[in-house]
């Protein structure tokens, strides 16, 4: 069950993160560099470098839960926030925001791409 609401906190990490990364490694950024407790029932938002994938991790009452996102199309369009702070709260609305308001990306391909689609073997 989705157990995401307006009434809790949500604190996004403000670098980018290695989508291979699973609970264990998350709760160690949110203790040592987020300077958080995940047992808090905070959800910590966390995506990727090239902005196609999110996860959030949240505590509930059977233990942590991981909410994977992954785009087909788009980047994800994240507020504006000082990068040097080690975490940046925002609100449900924002997450919301995130989430619906996915920007296309154009899909550029590099000459060497572009050559090897056209060949026909």
């Amino acid at each position: 069950m989705f157990h995401l609401h307006s009434k809790l906190k949500y604190f996004l990490y403000p670098a980018p993160v290695d989508m291979r990364k699973s609970f264990y490694t998350l709760s160690g950024i949110i203790k040592s560099e987020m300077k958080r407790d995940v047992q808090n029932g905070e959800v910590f938002i966390f995506v990727n470098r090239r902005l196609t994938t999110m996860k959030i991790l949240h505590l509930e009452h059977g233990g942590l839960v991981i909410y994977h996102k992954k785009l087909d199309g788009g980047v994800f369009k994240l507020p504006s926030f000082d990068e040097s702070l080690t975490s940046h709260a925002i609100g449900w609305h924002d997450l919301m925001m995130i989430v619906k308001n996915v920007k296309p990306r154009k899909h550029v391909l590099k000459r060497r791409q572009k050559e090897a689609s056209f060949q026909i073997f």
